[in-house]
């Protein structure tokens, strides 16, 4: 439903307290006036920009997880967990603190004649600090970000049925949202003016390599290891075959969580092997990796995979340590529309990645999202004399992401 709709199944109460926070003046006892005076606020653009604006990056990344679920309603407890998901640690506190820690040695080491302005000006930060402690901090947990959102207006309880218990995001606003952060986000970022003196493109290569590996498996017997993994020389041979070369993972890397074989092959040929391994054309039988009776019937029709296809499993297969992730691609789409200096994008994206385990966000932007979504064939890379590794969206990238409807849960693969 739309703002106004949802606003109609307001009760009063909640109504004035929406009035209250955007200020506006109208007789308050009157729903139809208090409707008709949100309405005309809230749609006013500087109104919304603002709001918007003054939002912590917390509530910012809490409002873009709801905005690309495929969900219409929410209960109070996944509310409640994507705000505890939303913060990713306590870096800005630690930064002001340092930045304090910095202020106060310097107050320290000043020069002689300076030492009782520094000791007043230490005493005086004492006593603010005693002050602040002795005042009670305001509620600041996820229920009372969830109770602003509804002051603002951009989250409303069910109004009848099981769904009172449930909370919606106007969709209109979804919209809004979506726009105001896009102009906020390309704000960030450095276009280039010129077509780059070379590129990286890849598109439909993986789905031909995911033929590959079936004929592959066909044509050739497969022995595995004790662990279940392919000999070195046998992932050098089937390398050698793929449109794309990479090289092997080096020994005590760090890898886990992308899938059932990240820690044992490169990152791209690992997909292709877990989607093939999805989807039921092969197996791991006695030491042996053979095509099953389905893997046969897929191998004889030398097709080449669906570019759209494969980015659904990816997606799902990446959800788990990027739980964002579909934001994360729409944004870079949003931002890749022509060729834009990449270090620009992942500094303006970082902050919405949340770290996993040892991997950084930098490290997720780079690798598990930019450089996965040119081997599928999404985007581009490219070297600019001026701006250094630019990046561009596929028209077929861009097709695939717009056309995209997924099933909310995430592919869990079992070793």
């Amino acid at each position: 439903m739309k703002l106004a709709d949802m606003l109609s199944y307001a009760d009063i109460g909640q109504l004035s307290r929406i009035a209250s926070t955007y200020q506006c003046e109208c007789n308050g006892n009157s729903k139809n006036e208090l409707i008709q005076s949100i309405l005309s606020t809230v749609n006013r653009r500087e109104v919304f920009e603002a709001q918007i604006g003054a939002l912590k990056l917390e509530d910012l990344r809490f409002m873009n997880s709801l905005l690309f679920d495929a969900r219409d309603a929410f209960s109070l407890e996944e509310l409640v967990a994507r705000v505890q998901q939303s913060k990713f640690g306590n870096a800005e506190a630690q930064q002001g603190a340092s930045a304090e820690k910095r202020a106060e040695e310097t107050a320290t080491a000043a020069p002689a004649g300076k030492k009782p302005a520094a000791k007043a000006s230490a005493a005086k930060r004492t006593a603010k600090s005693k002050a602040a402690k002795e005042r009670p901090e305001p509620e600041s947990g996820p229920r009372e970000t969830i109770s602003r959102f509804k002051q603002y207006g951009w989250l409303f309880n069910g109004y009848a049925g099981p769904e009172r218990y449930l909370f919606q995001v106007p969709s209109d606003l979804k919209e809004r949202f979506k726009q105001s952060m896009e102009r906020r986000l390309t704000s960030e970022v450095v276009y280039a003016d010129e077509e780059p003196h070379a590129y990286r493109d890849e598109q439909m290569l993986m789905g031909e390599d995911v033929s590959q590996l079936l004929t592959f498996l066909h044509l050739h017997e497969v022995p595995l290891a004790s662990d279940g993994t392919m000999y070195k020389r046998t992932v050098l041979q089937l390398l050698e075959l793929f449109g794309v070369k990479e090289s092997l993972p080096g020994k005590g890397e760090w890898r886990f969580g992308y899938g059932r074989k990240i820690k044992d092959y490169p990152n791209r040929l690992s997909l292709i092997y877990d989607y093939c391994y999805y989807q039921g054309w092969i197996a791991e039988y006695d030491e042996r990796l053979e095509l099953t009776s389905s893997g046969k019937e897929r191998q004889a029709l030398r097709t080449t995979e669906g570019t759209d296809k494969l980015y659904r499993f990816w997606l799902r297969l990446y959800k788990g340590p990027v739980p964002n992730i579909r934001s994360l691609v729409h944004w870079i789409d949003k931002l890749g529309v022509r060729w834009v200096k990449s270090e620009t994008v992942m500094r303006t994206l970082t902050p919405y990645v949340k770290p996993f385990y040892y991997d950084q966000p930098e490290t997720i932007l780079e690798q598990r999202l930019i450089g996965m979504m040119m081997h599928l064939g999404l985007l581009r890379i490219g070297d600019h004399a001026e701006h250094g590794q630019v990046i561009r969206m596929t028209p077929l990238g861009r097709t695939v992401v717009a056309g995209m409807s997924l099933d909310d849960e995430a592919i869990v693969l079992n070793s």
